[in-house]
């Protein structure tokens, strides 16, 4: 069963709204503006996906 992580964005962006998602034996980037970070086995490299898009070193 899938778990998510409902923690605070790490900015004040109305358009942006970051949590993850555990899926198993992986967790999964997500954001209300549509983007999605690959599955990864450690939630602290998805946490970094989500600091990254939020800088805005990844796409949409």
């Amino acid at each position: 069963m899938a778990q998510q992580d409902e923690s605070a964005p790490l900015q004040d962006d109305p358009e942006h709204h970051p949590t993850t998602v555990e899926q198993g034996r992986f967790c999964l980037a997500r954001c209300t503006c549509g983007w999605r970070g690959p599955a990864r086995r450690a939630r602290s490299r998805a946490r970094t996906d989500v600091a990254e898009h939020l800088a805005g070193s990844t796409g949409p």
